[in-house]
């Protein structure tokens, strides 16, 4: 495999940064996530932080080199990652459960698989031009399609944030699987929660990436956005990757992947309450005993050897 990925989170405009993102790629294979926690008192930056490391984990169990079947990979561990959320609320017997969004996507073989739950999305770009989206689980989703309201519309509309998927809740999430779709070299692969893509259109993420430079084009994407939001503005976050097979660019960008052995997996993973893009007012304490309860939580659901 070859690639460019590029990954950033943003605080904007928002007091702590409830977002989580993680890549992770073996030799022939490859997984990007971006999760939205929804929750008071850090708790949603902890759904989000279970979400992303839930997946990563068994990624990296599994990919040895490729996953035997992606869309079932997702599905288990997503559901997984819904029921560990849903293990650390019971034991700490909270009233309202802490939830996220996630959206996952796999490549491998030069296809793609990717699902979701919520209303972060996943984009498709091709020479410039928007192939395929997710569809939100949103209410606001629903109502534009029934022609209720506008595009234009929906973005000052009350119920905006309102999602009826997502994992964390008391009902499973409806999780929403892609087809197998194969890639193209220079295809575009981007994730983001909807601090972007609520401030800066699929068109014209798509019109801003046809043949930029990833690492260049996709931090102006978020500063625009950051600027559109403004003092009030959400989190925003994005892993995005352009996937180059034969395509040879500058080769400190580039990712190559054939000198990797069979069994290794290499995974970017910011450890919870450690990276300063994810602002926290938690004490050293208290950010050890939340690594801890989310370890344990995740734990649950790990296969022992």
């Amino acid at each position: 495999m070859r690639f460019t990925i590029y990954q950033e989170s943003r605080q904007g405009g928002r007091a702590n940064n409830e977002d989580r993102t993680t890549y992770c790629y073996s030799r022939d294979a490859l997984m990007m996530v971006v999760a939205d926690g929804m929750g008071g008192h850090h708790y949603g930056e902890i759904a989000a932080q279970i979400a992303v490391q839930t997946l990563a984990d068994a990624f990296q169990r599994e990919a040895r080199p490729l996953l035997t079947d992606p869309f079932r990979f997702l599905q288990k561990s997503i559901s997984n990652a819904h029921h560990a959320i849903l293990d650390y609320a019971a034991r700490h017997k909270l009233k309202d459960t802490p939830r996220t969004t996630c959206v996952a996507c796999i490549i491998q073989d030069n296809v793609a698989y990717w699902a979701h739950a919520g209303d972060s999305r996943l984009y498709l770009i091709r020479d410039g031009r928007l192939i395929a989206q997710t569809k939100d689980h949103s209410r606001i989703r629903l109502l534009i399609e029934e022609g209720m309201i506008t595009e234009a519309q929906a973005h000052f509309h009350p119920d905006r944030n309102k999602i009826y998927s997502c994992l964390g809740s008391p009902t499973p999430p409806e999780i929403e699987f892609s087809r197998k779709t194969p890639l193209d070299h220079g295809d575009v692969v981007l994730l983001s929660t909807d601090g972007l893509w609520g401030e800066v259109s699929g068109e014209m993420m798509a019109s801003s990436l046809q043949g930029a430079n990833l690492l260049q084009a996709v931090p102006t994407l978020l500063s625009q956005a950051e600027a559109r939001g403004g003092a009030h503005g959400d989190n925003l976050s994005v892993v995005a990757v352009r996937w180059e097979d034969t395509y040879i660019e500058d080769a400190s960008s580039a990712i190559s992947t054939q000198t990797m052995t069979q069994d290794e997996v290499t995974t970017r993973l910011d450890e919870f309450g450690r990276n300063p893009a994810y602002k926290s007012d938690l004490s050293d304490d208290e950010i050890e005993r939340a690594i801890d309860e989310i370890r344990n939580a995740i734990d649950k659901y790990t296969p022992k050897k």
